[in-house]
């Protein structure tokens, strides 16, 4: 159960209404989603996490759809439902396929569990990557 309600659209005022409006233009979407919905509780967290996730998404040295399946693979590792599912169909809007998407689930299954035996047996980073 959450902590806080939701702001809906028709609640919004003022830098809410602001950022709601610039989310879904930015987007080209006709709802706000529930992430957003939820940040409008705190108006200036909200537009804070929105220029954030604005400037870093961007296309950059990295592509759109890299950083997504970047973004699915946090998301995995810190098992947020939520980020997962929505970065998932943001990366499909963006151009990913399904076998991108199987493949870095791959990835990330490889790296969590390396990275647990790493940390098991105290593995010494080697001298060539220091």
């Amino acid at each position: 159960m959450a902590i806080f309600k939701m702001i809906e659209e028709n609640q919004a005022e003022g830098k809410v209404k602001e950022v709601f409006e610039d989310i879904k233009n930015s987007r080209g979407i006709t709802e706000i989603p529930n992430f957003w919905k939820m940040l409008a509780n705190d108006s200036n967290e909200l537009e804070r996490s929105w220029n954030s996730l604005k400037q870093v998404m961007r296309k950059g040295a990295l592509d759109p759809i890299t950083k997504e399946l970047i973004y699915v693979a946090v998301s995995i590792t810190n098992s947020c439902e939520y980020c997962t599912k929505s970065h998932s169909y943001a990366a499909k809007k963006k151009g990913a396929t399904d076998e991108m998407l199987k493949e870095m689930i791959a990835v990330v299954g490889l790296a969590n569990k390396n990275n647990k035996l790493v940390d098991a047996y105290q593995v010494e980073v080697d001298e060539i990557y220091k």
